[in-house]
């Protein structure tokens, strides 16, 4: 029919059956999403987006052939890559910030309330990454004080207009697109079309990373 948006088609990768199970039933019945498979292991993750072709993927860390961080470099090199949830109970510094580096667009527990689940997959559809206010000062953090990133991250930025650096630093300080059209004064359409000329210049994968780059840079 049309004007009938899609639902946001999940694919869950946990090597749990009894946490597959219990997502899908919940995620199934909740409005505008659809899970269309499960993998059970990281090493099936790549057949099973070929086979189902998912816009959002929920990703256990700990499986015991291909680690979630692994499955999910693998899954954003793709050329149409699923946007990726990491969803664990292991919340270390290490495994938040391995996870956002390797292209996951959030990082939920295990114990997230269902709702706030299912509202995350949809937020990461729309191009919203999602990470808790605690998570992302943590990681910014640890990100900013880590040998050489400081240089790595103002080499990187260099290239970039001064405008664009703008949108930068406003999506570090948390910024939805929103937020940055109103306090640079520009349309939410032109905030989108900096946003992915940011992204195609510095060769990441999401806004995650741009915020990551921006503290490393001293940004924000």
């Amino acid at each position: 029919m049309a004007g009938v948006t899609p639902p946001v088609r999940v694919l869950i990768v946990d090597d749990d059956a009894l946490v597959r199970a219990g997502l899908t039933m919940m995620l199934d019945g909740a409005p505008g999403i659809a899970v269309v498979g499960e993998a059970s292991d990281g090493d099936q993750a790549q057949a099973a987006a070929d086979k189902h072709a998912p816009d959002v993927v929920l990703m256990d860390l700990r499986m015991p052939r291909i680690d979630g961080i692994t499955a999910t470099r693998r899954l954003r090199a793709r050329q149409r890559p699923p946007e990726v949830i990491v969803l664990t109970t292991f919340d270390s510094d290490d495994n938040i910030l391995h996870a956002l580096r390797a292209g996951a667009s959030g990082f939920l527990l295990k114990d997230t309330p269902p709702a706030r689940i299912a509202e995350a997959v949809r937020q990461v559809a729309a191009g919203e990454p999602i990470l808790s206010p605690r998570i992302t000062r943590r990681l910014m953090d640890r990100a900013a004080v880590q040998a050489g990133a400081y240089a790595h991250a103002k080499a990187t930025l260099a290239g970039l207009t001064p405008r664009e650096r703008d949108v930068v630093v406003a999506i570090g300080q948390g910024s939805n697109n929103a937020e940055i059209a109103k306090s640079l004064d520009m349309t939410v359409a032109t905030v989108k079309t900096h946003v992915s000329r940011i992204l195609m210049k510095l060769g990441l994968d999401n806004r995650t990373q741009i915020a990551l780059l921006a503290h490393d840079a001293g940004f924000a």
